[in-house]
């Protein structure tokens, strides 16, 4: 994981995006998060120098290897944590909302502990 997270959650949504579209640009994560091209392009600029991501002469973002591990991993503790808001009566749109903000600030330890307590109670 890494310290910013703004990062992870830009990580999180190209690999969502790249779920769902044949390719994934700026102007698509911008699209998605409700953010100016201009930002993407200055957090594609620096998630490109720590090797997380590549992007391509024709503007194509993918994962790096490091990059696409740091977003299943997000993706994983987000849908997680979602889920469990909800089975816990949270409205769907809250619980989404919260678990953006817990997946970021749970520790593996904590997280891991969590999910198997779920997992022996459910």
């Amino acid at each position: 994981m890494i310290e910013n997270e703004s990062a992870e959650n830009y990580l999180e949504t190209i690999l969502v995006l790249s779920r769902k579209l044949p390719v994934v640009r700026a102007v698509d994560i911008a699209n998605e998060l409700g953010f100016k091209k201009s930002s993407v392009s200055i957090a594609m600029k620096n998630l490109r120098e720590k090797c997380y991501i590549t992007v391509t002469d024709a503007g194509f973002i993918y994962l790096t290897e490091s990059g696409k591990r740091i977003a299943e991993l997000i993706y994983e503790r987000h849908e997680f944590v979602s889920e469990w808001l909800m089975r816990l009566g949270v409205p769907q749109e809250i619980a989404i909302e919260d678990a953006c903000k817990i997946e970021h600030i749970l520790s593996k330890e904590s997280y891991d502990a969590i999910k198997a307590f779920v997992a022996q109670h459910t």
